[in-house]
């Protein structure tokens, strides 16, 4: 087992036997008020829970800010990766190396910059005996966790942001700054999103698109 996939399964309270893990999944029609039997309820945080029950109030204050500083084109060229309904059935995000690329939206201070789209980056997906992990692998800014089914529009991401030059994920849960969670939608053939409702820093809002790298 790798050491990312160890470190975070020790770290979100998954119980690993043989180096398997036993995630169990969610039915399609389990909609997103269904609060018992998901694995990732039973492992998120209070505060991580919370993100992902308000991510549409998040996401709408977000546009709001960066279009009222301005950026309401850049929102507009994006199409579907900044539309917040946008998610297609079939969320599963499949194992593999991917270009990933970061845009930031609103600010947390009056005086922040409502609106930053980063270049690419690579990220990648691993599938190991039924446990997923999603790791950005470079940049100073690397959100690396586990993916958790959830229901057929999307499936959840809870895991920790590694900084600088650090190799080793810190323990979710044990750093609320550093802490993460999102969803992980389809929007189109071969296109993915990792969105983070109301992250610690800078953001109100932060959505990764994930692309394969071939």
């Amino acid at each position: 087992m790798g050491r990312t996939i160890w470190v975070l399964a020790v770290a979100l309270g998954v119980t690993l036997g043989a180096c398997r893990a036993v995630v169990p999944a969610i039915p399609p029609s389990a909609g997103d008020a269904a609060e018992a039997g998901g694995t990732w309820r039973a492992t998120a945080t209070d505060a991580d829970k919370q993100r992902i029950r308000d991510w549409y109030g998040s996401w709408q204050a977000a546009l709001a800010d960066a279009r009222a500083k301005g950026h309401g084109a850049e929102i507009d060229d994006e199409g579907a990766l900044l539309q917040p309904m946008a998610a297609l059935p079939n969320a599963h995000l499949p194992a593999g190396d991917y270009r990933c690329r970061t845009i930031k939206i609103g600010a947390k201070g009056r005086d922040g910059l409502g609106f930053i789209a980063y270049g690419w980056f690579r990220c990648r997906v691993t599938a190991e005996q039924g446990l997923s992990s999603l790791t950005k692998l470079t940049g100073s800014q690397r959100p690396v966790g586990l993916i958790f089914p959830d229901n057929l529009r999307r499936q959840i991401f809870l895991g920790t942001l590694e900084l600088g030059d650090e190799k080793m994920a810190i323990n979710y849960g044990s750093d609320r700054m550093r802490d993460m969670a999102g969803l992980i939608e389809r929007i189109g053939d071969n296109r993915w999103r990792l969105v983070l409702p109301a992250p610690a820093y800078e953001s109100l809002l932060d959505v990764i698109e994930l692309v394969p790298a071939n």
